[in-house]
């Protein structure tokens, strides 16, 4: 039997990604910055929603927040589809209009 077209399963790319928080998601998280572990398929980017995912998993504190906040990369606003690379700096802003969630 030949097994030269079993599929392989791709490696995991790990990093971790210092995140800035600002007003009261520094407030819910204890903290104006975190570490965000980021495991991803090697072949395939790390996006901003990717990312997002993660950092609610690992931080339940503020992961009511994630739907609402603007993402800024690089000091950039981004989107949900933007990719992420190693050394990218990266700031959660929260909605400024007021209320709670």
């Amino acid at each position: 039997m030949n097994h030269s077209n079993a599929s392989q399963v791709e490696p995991l790319k790990q990093i971790e990604m210092p995140v800035l928080l600002f007003a009261s998601l520094k407030d819910a998280a204890g903290s104006d910055q975190i570490m965000v572990r980021l495991s991803y398929p090697s072949a395939t980017p790390m996006t901003v929603q990717d990312f997002l995912a993660q950092c609610g998993q690992q931080y339940p504190a503020i992961a009511a927040w994630l739907p609402h906040v603007r993402v800024a990369v690089n000091c950039t606003y981004a989107d949900a589809q933007q990719t992420l690379t190693p050394g990218d700096e990266i700031a959660l802003l929260p909605p400024v209009s007021g209320g709670t969630l």
